[in-house]
């Protein structure tokens, strides 16, 4: 096996020596069903050393010195399996490319892996640290702590608790092991592969775009595939074939200059957190239904897509009983339609003090922070558009910064509207060469036909390549859906992260 290698110097620049290529021995058969089953068995239990130490590395985007122990720990890893490695440097934190061909493969497979996390708040983890990753087993309805050499005789229902263990270091470690087990069992993919890995993506990954763009005949592939997310609900193998886009407003009304008395000025100076509220009320009826004309304008939910929807084997009790709510929005008979359509949320709102620090005052401002959703049927700026043209029918002069004294005294009411485009939906047909591939190598490897989803109601950043590159994309999630990403006391179910080899071995398997 002949490793080449990009070389960089102090200055930063990039010296090509070749590419990491794997000579033909001929691609290699699938392994079987019993084959299948024991290999990932045996790579979960050999691979929990590398799974501890990717969780141990943190990898809150916003602190670089972090980051950059990630990215040179990705380096090393991919390094050791045959990948060469590149840095695309962006005005933040580097992607980095992992590149492997293999002799007489006529097709590229680009996988998509998010490495940093979500910032953490230690003092609400039920453990010593976010960052030393703890094994639990639920006892009474609990979990407790065990100590971590158990893991050599782990239960599918224990899990690992750490920052990034589902979301996405998880699969990072999953695919990292199916490499190995591939490697022992002489699999040879008929494809080459790239690992495109991000480093802002709980950011918003705000460098992605550009760096796809200045960086597309690097990047060039014939399909993408993207190792995150949670399976379906009842845990079983899933697909997803798309995902809704994000963009987001910041909305702000405004009061007096400075807070003022509310006894002095109560019944004379109006309240813009009351006029914030109001505004907000305007925009969605008693059902969840935005009203502003026009929000869901070009969403066609004809028979055959209806079709797809329905064959998602969710159970509507099941989900309101998780999330303890009485009713629905009617944005859709049920969930899967609901998330088809554009959604206009509320995900914050602040004005004066509250708790231990309240005070009989009148605010001078309010604020809310908004998301819109958004599908392959809208457009971005059109939608932000609408909500601010139904701002100013409201009554309210709409402004992109703090008004002046000037404009205080001039107009009644006022709004500061901000807003940002983070990245746009994706879709892919179901019949399409990727879709086909993947449902072939995971029905293969559990018998039957996974659970497939049109779109799931999140967002992540994979339009740029599907845009850009012009190629097709499907989601494989594996890791367990009440994993509690984004909060305290994340976790990865060993069970899941043992089905998560076995998937990505079926993957390498495949003929493409």
């Amino acid at each position: 096996m002949k490793t080449k290698n990009w070389i960089f110097s102090k200055t930063g620049i990039l010296f090509f020596i070749g590419i990491s290529t794997i000579p033909h021995v001929g691609f290699s058969q699938k392994l079987s069903k019993t084959q299948l089953d024991k290999t990932a068995s045996d790579f979960a239990k050999s691979s929990f050393p590398i799974l501890r130490d990717i969780l141990s590395i943190p990898n809150d985007a916003f602190y670089p010195e972090d980051i950059e122990k990630n990215v040179k720990w990705c380096e090393t890893e991919f390094s050791a399996r045959a990948f060469s490695t590149t840095r695309i440097k962006t005005k933040g934190a580097p992607l980095l490319l992992a590149e492997r061909k293999h002799k007489k493969a006529k097709k590229t497979v680009l996988i998509y892996l998010q490495i940093d996390g979500q910032p953490v708040d230690t003092t609400r983890w039920d453990q010593k640290s976010p960052y030393q990753p703890a094994l639990k087993k639920q006892v009474n309805g609990k979990w407790e702590e065990i100590p971590w050499e158990s893991i050599a005789n782990y239960e599918d229902d224990w899990r690992v608790f750490a920052r990034a263990a589902s979301d996405a270091k998880g699969p990072v470690a999953m695919f990292l092991a199916a490499l190995d087990a591939a490697k022992q069992e002489k699999i040879v993919p008929n494809f080459n592969i790239k690992v495109i890995m991000d480093f802002e993506e709980e950011m918003g990954s705000p460098n992605l775009p550009q760096a796809v763009l200045d960086n597309k005949e690097m990047l060039k592939a014939d399909m993408l595939i993207i190792f995150d997310g949670p399976r379906h609900i009842t845990n079983k193998p899933t697909l997803t074939f798309g995902a809704r886009g994000i963009s987001t407003v910041q909305l702000t009304t405004y009061g007096p200059v400075v807070p003022q008395h509310s006894g002095h000025f109560g019944n004379y100076a109006p309240n813009p957190a009351l006029r914030l509220s109001k505004l907000l009320a305007s925009m969605k009826d008693e059902d969840g239904l935005v009203t502003i004309p026009g929000f869901y304008d070009g969403i066609n939910i004809g028979a055959e897509t209806e079709k797809i929807l329905k064959a998602v084997p969710d159970d509507e009790e099941q989900i309101k009983n998780r999330l303890q709510i009485a009713t629905t929005d009617k944005v859709g008979k049920y969930y899967q339609e609901a998330i088809q359509y554009p959604s206009l949320n509320i995900r914050g709102m602040q004005s004066g003090w509250i708790n231990e620090k309240v005070r009989t005052i009148i605010p001078g401002w309010a604020r809310a922070e908004i998301d819109i959703r958004l599908v392959l049927e809208s457009d971005p700026e059109r939608l932000i558009q609408l909500v601010k043209n139904h701002i100013e029918t409201e009554g309210y002069i709409v402004l992109d910064r703090e008004p002046t004294q000037e404009e205080r005294l001039k107009h009644e009411k006022i709004a500061t509207f901000t807003y940002e485009v983070s990245y746009q939906s994706f879709r892919t047909d179901f019949d399409s060469e990727v879709g086909l591939w993947l449902r072939s190598a995971l029905k293969g490897a559990f018998d039957k036909d996974p659970i497939m989803i049109r779109m799931s109601g999140g967002s992540i950043p994979i339009s740029p390549f599907v845009t850009t590159l012009d190629i097709p994309a499907v989601t494989v999630p594996t890791v367990n859906r009440d994993n509690n990403q984004h909060s305290p006391n994340e976790n990865l179910r060993l069970g899941n992260y043992r089905e998560g080899i076995k998937t990505m071995i079926a993957i390498l398997s495949e003929k493409l």
